[in-house]
């Protein structure tokens, strides 16, 4: 797959190269019988990284990106089609499984535990993209005993509620039920589905897809009036109930908006996450024929931004040549579907175990298997295609010491790690029980150049002009499958 690419000084060189480098990296690939021998893999290593080296030195590689070699070991199996992984900070270091039919696992020291925390199947609708598909804790949860889910209910319409756990911590109460908020679905489709508390304020923002169908016939997300097609940002922990609307969101104040609205113009933001460092809050939005895209907002942002669905399909006018950009925030990057049909958003590593992982906003595609990696730097934004999995990425997660998973549909959970400069694994390791399997390994291809859009980063205040994206080199690092089947 060739690509071109655009340095500051506005060169451009197309890339060439294509097809020699497919073909060799198909030598480089897993017999049964071992690996292909060292030195004819040594020799097409030093070959392709010739032809790289004739070209004019990516835009990546000249900000210093050193980009890690992608390796995915396996964590847990065993699960019934698993769409969120998060944590409940509360020092346990256990990791909480959601399962799509309405239950969430616990895994505890990489096993996983028959019984479940949660089990709601009784009074949730699933599956396509209906069903349980997200669980936030709040702050301090060790002394409140309580947590937040987001799932669609038999009606079809999206539930956000609260639940408490028995006198077992490990097992919650499922007759404790406290709806926060139901919010109707016209369709079956673009849910949305992600809860998660901002690490800044404490209060839960809540990713509402624009309704469904194709091409947002009621126009949902440009509608102030309606909650679909956005971002929200509510107080679920203070003595108001079922919630306040904090007095510092954009339109806490107004009769136009909303006062829920945090952010609007969002197509189906499936998985969105913040920054455990800097609180920047990143948005993987799942596009309709033509784009996928990740959405950017930094922290120290009032709200308001309008990411721009469906005037707008990523940095394009959405069915029509022409379109008025006045106001609207395009994303950080985007992809083509020939790269992939649906972007999984994902997390901005900050795990002690692999530094060149540090900074890197890993994001993937459910249909291709394809995972990326993103990188700020300054106002530009750099990244690079760092696996091709053939999994079904469907989510990622973090556990309490910022480690990073990905969610296979099919029930597999894999951690991911760098193949060079690692240091020793984290504290939680897979361990086979009656109720897991071995996992194989991740078989990861090669792909010799990945051309994805890239926009300058947004300030604080959406711009009202914003500047058409150029396309950036995106320096792609060589990856050979680091583990053996015995390891």
């Amino acid at each position: 797959m060739g690509g071109r690419w655009q340095g500051r000084a506005g060169s451009r060189c197309t890339v060439t190269v294509a097809k020699e480098m497919v073909g060799f990296m198909h030598v480089i690939r897993r017999w049964k019988s071992g690996w292909v021998p060292e030195l004819a893999a040594t020799a097409v290593v030093i070959s392709v990284l010739a032809l790289i080296w004739t070209q004019p030195t990516p835009a990546g590689a000249q900000a210093g990106v050193d980009w890690p070699r992608l390796v995915l070991t396996p964590f847990v199996t065993g699960l019934e089609n698993p769409v969120h992984l998060t944590h409940a900070g509360d020092g346990s270091g256990k990791v909480f499984v959601v399962e799509q039919r309405g239950r969430i696992r616990i895994v505890r020291d990489g096993v996983l535990e028959a019984e479940p925390f949660l089990d709601i199947e009784d009074r949730v609708s699933c599956c396509g993209e209906r069903g349980l598909l997200s669980v936030a804790f709040p702050p301090d949860y060790a002394s409140k005993g309580h947590f937040y889910v987001n799932y669609t209910d038999v009606s079809g319409a999206t539930v956000v509620a609260r639940f408490s756990i028995t006198q077992e911590p490990d097992v919650a109460d499922a007759a404790s039920e406290q709806v926060v908020i139901t919010i109707p679905q016209p369709y079956a489709n673009h849910n949305g589905g992600q809860l998660a508390f901002g690490p800044e304020d404490g209060y839960l923002y809540v990713g509402m897809g624009d309704g469904g169908s194709a091409g947002d016939p009621q126009n949902n997300a440009q509608n102030p009036r309606s909650l679909l097609g956005k971002m929200l940002r509510i107080d679920v922990e203070s003595d108001d109930r079922p919630y306040a609307i904090p007095p510092s969101n954009p339109f806490a104040q107004g009769s136009e908006y909303l006062p829920e609205i945090w952010a609007l113009g969002l197509r189906n933001p499936w998985r969105f996450s913040f920054d455990s460092a800097t609180g920047d809050l990143y948005i993987g939005d799942v596009g309709q024929g033509q784009h996928e895209e990740i959405d950017f907002q930094i922290a120290s942002s009032g709200g308001g931004e309008n990411y721009g669905w469906r005037i707008m399909e990523g940095a394009h006018c959405y069915d029509s040549p022409t379109c008025d950009t006045a106001g609207l925030v395009l994303p950080a990057v985007e992809y083509e579907h020939s790269q992939g049909c649906s972007v999984t958003g994902g997390f901005v590593y900050r795990g002690a175990s692999h530094l060149r992982m540090q900074g890197v906003y890993f994001y993937g595609d459910y249909c291709s298997g394809r995972i990326w990696g993103l990188k700020r730097a300054g106002q530009e934004w750099y990244g690079a295609e760092l696996a091709n999995t053939g999994y079904r990425i469907v989510s990622f997660g973090e556990d309490e010491n910022s480690n990073a998973y990905m969610l296979d549909y099919e029930g597999g959970i894999y951690l991911l790690g760098d193949a060079v400069h690692a240091t020793p694994t984290p504290t939680q390791t897979a361990a086979p029980t009656a109720t897991q399997t071995a996992a194989p390994t991740a078989t990861l291809t090669a792909t010799p150049m990945a051309t994805l859009t890239a926009t300058s980063t947004q300030t604080a205040t959406p711009s009202r002009s914003p500047t058409r994206p150029t396309e950036q080199a995106l320096f792609l690092p060589i990856i050979l499958k680091p583990w053996s089947d015995s390891q």
